[in-house]
């Protein structure tokens, strides 16, 4: 197996290679000024009686974008391997270009899969995320993924980030069970968990099969031999086929940045909400004309759950009622007329301020928990489809529900470019260990042309389809058991010693990341 080396593609001049890179860190440094202005703004209304939630949301922010500038140079080096390794780009041009394209897969996501993985997470942790508990929630389960990524990085094993994240919040859920006894929201939302960890099973096996039958066609019908030819020096491909890989490592990159990048803006919503959740806790762009249209939905769903209460009489504690059926998962008498006075609360509570900016302060925290709670009981029934509304009432109820988490579940721009920097200057760095694991050492042979171009579609398919649907998947595992299947499919065979140590990463991640978030969380519950 040759050694990896660095060529200069025709083309390309140094001088390109330059100025690239010093648009992309001027689009840095507007960036970074853009989204200082921003917070600055949004807090400039708070009024804090001490500096330490500042403190807090500024120690809690730069290891979040530090998770993601982590996130970029461990996974990203799987798109530009191909591009490499083909020498279709030299290195500099590559992880720049890949940056980019990371930076612009970021702003254009639409957050579903952010809210995914947060529903991931105790209920009741996200409830009370302003607490002790809550801080101790979020650094735990931060630290302990970064940690576990900078280890796997230093042995050049692409793991994932993906994988990582999901293991420290599952580890922080069970170390809140078994601190507060065994309930429905102290603990880890195992459907969910299920769901996410299915795709995470099954996005490898599809990068396999999926690569190496792409190749297999790709063979039968594109009869040109130079597409399935190892590289001849440092020459680079013909111009077709560079534009192929060029387009593949485009495509994986903005699909990284548009699905990866989503878990750090989730985490960062719950920082802000924790430490500042007069700032945040509510969306503030919501314009009084769609307050009104909210409170005008939140009546409507209000009559219509009044046909399902049977009469029954009002709740001492609405909330108490509907938590505990989000808890348990079980309908009583009391879960509907509750659910009932709760979306009366909400909509009184709303209206009287006229726009969700004006909400006082001192209950924005609250009808964010009630509009929090409201929506979760909904999504569970829904899920059960139980009580059996008829076709009309389950669409008014959902439609309150859409409402409530625009309210709620919500990410602005300037939290998307922060995370976009981080993600994107992550790329530009430590790149090198896991390109040449990907490139050198899964195969036997060196890349083709045919085999990079096959994997990485495949990748950028995968990776772009579970973003439509709000799942979270890892783009090292599809990108890597892509490349796996187009060596079994080409006959080129597998360095066995690297992908059994790939598979010990990955059955390793979940339960070393459960652990270190489990352990971290029990610390830093003491330390807060």
């Amino acid at each position: 197996m040759p050694e990896l080396s660095y060529p200069q593609p025709s083309g390309v001049s140094g001088k390109g290679r330059n100025l690239g890179l010093v648009i992309f860190l001027a689009v840095i440094v507007v960036g970074v000024g853009y989204c200082g202005m921003q917070l600055v703004g949004d807090l400039q209304p708070v009024r804090e009686s001490s500096m330490l939630p500042y403190l807090l949301l500024g120690v809690a922010l730069l290891i979040a974008l530090g998770f993601e500038f982590v996130n970029g140079f461990h996974d990203t080096a799987n798109a530009v391997a191909t591009v490499i390794y083909t020498h279709s780009l030299a290195p500099n041009l590559a992880v720049v270009w890949s940056g980019a394209w990371n930076f612009l897969g970021v702003l254009t996501s639409s957050g579903a899969v952010a809210f995914g993985i947060l529903q991931l997470l105790p209920v009741e942790l996200i409830l009370q995320v302003g607490s002790s508990a809550g801080f101790a929630m979020v650094f735990a389960l931060l630290i302990a993924a970064i940690i576990w990524n900078l280890g796997t990085w230093y042995f050049g094993l692409p793991s994932s980030s993906s994988h990582t994240l999901i293991g420290s919040i599952i580890g922080v859920g069970l170390m809140n069970q078994l601190i507060h006894g065994v309930n429905g929201t102290s603990g880890v939302d195992w459907n969910q968990a299920l769901g996410v960890g299915k795709s995470l099973l099954f996005s490898p096996l599809i990068g396999f099969l999926a690569a190496g039958l792409l190749l297999m066609i790709l063979k039968a019908v594109v009869r040109i031999p130079a597409l399935y030819a190892e590289p001849k020096g440092k020459e680079p491909p013909p111009f077709w086929i560079r534009s192929l890989l060029i387009l593949t490592c485009t495509g994986v990159s903005f699909a990284h940045g548009s699905n990866d990048g989503q878990k750090g803006m989730g985490l960062i919503m719950l920082i802000l909400i924790g430490t500042v959740p007069t700032a945040y806790a509510l969306n503030k762009a919501v314009t009084p004309a769609e307050t009104q249209t909210f409170v005008a939905v939140a009546q409507q769903t209000s009559a219509t759950l009044a046909r399902y209460t049977n009469g029954a009489p009002q709740s001492a504690n609405p909330r108490a009622d509907v938590e505990a059926y989000v808890r348990t998962r079980q309908l009583t008498p009391a879960t509907l007329p509750a659910l009932k006075q709760l979306t009366d609360i909400i909509a009184q509570q709303v209206g009287a301020s006229g726009s969700m900016a004006a909400v006082p302060q001192g209950i924005v925290d609250n009808v964010r928990n009630n509009m929090y709670v409201a929506s979760e009981a909904i999504r569970l029934m829904g899920k059960a489809k139980q009580p059996a509304f008829t076709p009309e009432d389950a669409k008014a109820i959902q439609n309150f529900k859409a409402q409530t988490d625009h309210a709620t579940k919500f990410i602005p721009t300037w939290v998307k470019v922060a995370v976009a920097i981080a993600l994107g200057m992550g790329t530009m760095v430590g790149w090198k260990r896991i390109v040449v694991t990907v490139g050198e050492k899964i195969g036997k042979q060196h890349l083709t042309y045919g085999q990079g171009a096959s994997a990485e579609l495949v990748a950028m398919l995968t990776i772009g389809a579970a973003d439509v649907y709000g799942l979270p998947v890892s783009t090292t595992h599809v990108l890597s058991s892509g490349v796996a299947g187009t060596m079994a499919a080409n006959g080129s065979g597998l360095q066995w010693a690297t992908v059994r140590s790939l598979v010990l990463a990955w059955v390793l991640t979940l339960p070393a990341s459960i652990a270190l978030a489990a352990g971290l969380y029990w610390v830093f519950r003491a330390v807060f």
